[in-house]
């Protein structure tokens, strides 16, 4: 659709989000040198203003129907998103912790980090790393398989089922697209806000860690590692990172997007259960790690390929697939202090949609 008066407002939303987490990040950069990767911070900053830039794009020049659609998706991420967030956080505030003032002294990064220590010195180091993954690779996955999900509603039960597009005047793809974007790009500005409450404990008058749930810091607690508590929660990056490859064909998109969720869990936690032999010696990283992570990308590029575009040739399935799973070992070999979250979606779907185009 390109700028108009519309879609600015989301724009301007992650410009200024991304932004203003990018001044978090130069601060806990300063305060904690050894434990926030500021690399990272720096490409999740880009990832923001790429996102805020690209995201009328998406949308149909062509379908004057698609307007209302856009106007919706706009109304959904920049007030009704918000405003739920800020309702969340004042019942927090009116309802939980001025209630019960003891919550703020037991609520609080130093609380939190204390009890990370002592779960993780209860527990064996081994089975510890393995459940740790097993949590934080599920809820990886509940962004890509959320995306599926809308999709496959979408294309294959409100436009061929229901016929839907007849009404409303918009294909099941365009609908498909509205949706991802919508429910995609607000729940970026969900887990933003996350990260605004919880890395807040570095101003120590403005600090709201204490307004963060209970549930919320439970599910935190079992899907980190201690040093990603001073930097941007991983779900936030890999949603991101979802946003300047979803031009490519939806086969190639959610190829990418499942290799970086499917493909590098299989291989993490393959890697943790059965792994005997490093590689790199230096390395936490194991060979039947690397063989579980370029079988299981491999695997997800034929059978999404296969699902989504039937009608291309099998040798050129092969040939994608095979594509996208040496681009994730290649990534995973090479260990690079870059958050895999950001280099898997990205440069796998760069790979594949090559080779897509060009075969």
């Amino acid at each position: 659709m390109g700028y108009d008066i519309i879609s600015l407002p989301v724009t301007i939303l992650f410009l200024l989000t991304g932004s203003g987490l990018f001044y978090y990040a130069i601060k806990l950069n300063q305060k904690y040198p050894q434990e926030h990767n500021f690399i990272n911070s720096i490409f999740t900053f880009l990832l923001w203003i790429i996102a805020g830039i690209v995201y009328p794009l998406f949308f149909s020049a062509y379908n004057p129907n698609i307007r209302y659609f856009q106007m919706l998706s706009t109304f959904f991420i920049c007030l009704f998103t918000p405003s739920l967030i800020f309702s969340i956080l004042i019942y927090q505030y009116k309802f939980v912790v001025k209630k019960h003032p003891e919550i703020r002294e037991k609520r609080n990064i130093e609380t939190f980090l204390s009890k990370f220590k002592k779960n993780n010195q209860k527990s064996d180091e081994r089975s510890l790393k393995l459940r740790t993954d097993i949590h934080r690779k599920a809820l990886h996955f509940f962004p890509a398989g959320m995306i599926i999900f809308l999709w496959i509603f979408a294309v294959y039960i409100w436009d061929d089922l229901w016929q839907s597009d007849l009404v409303l005047g918009i294909s099941g793809e365009e609908f498909g697209r509205f949706l991802i974007l919508t429910v995609g790009y607000s729940g970026i500005i969900v887990f933003g806000a996350l990260d605004y409450i919880r890395l807040s404990f570095i101003y120590e008058k403005h600090n709201s860690f204490h307004l963060i749930p209970n549930n919320v810091l439970n599910l935190l607690g079992k899907s980190m590692k201690y040093k990603e508590n001073f930097e941007f929660i991983r779900p936030t990056v890999l949603a991101l990172s979802f946003a300047p490859i979803f031009f490519f064909p939806f086969c190639i998109f959610a190829s990418a997007i499942l290799v970086a969720t499917i493909g590098d869990g299989a291989a993490s936690i393959f890697g943790l259960k059965f792994g005997k032999h490093k590689f790199p010696r230096s390395s936490e990283k194991t060979i039947i790690g690397y063989v579980a992570g370029f079988l299981a990308s491999f695997g997800i590029g034929l059978g999404i390929i296969s699902i989504f575009e039937p009608t291309l040739l099998l040798s050129k399935i092969v040939l994608i697939a095979a594509g996208g799973g040496l681009t994730f070992l290649l990534i995973d070999l090479s260990n690079l202090n870059i958050d895999d979250n950001i280099l898997n979606p990205i440069l796998c779907a760069l790979i594949m949609g090559s080779l897509y185009f060009l075969l």
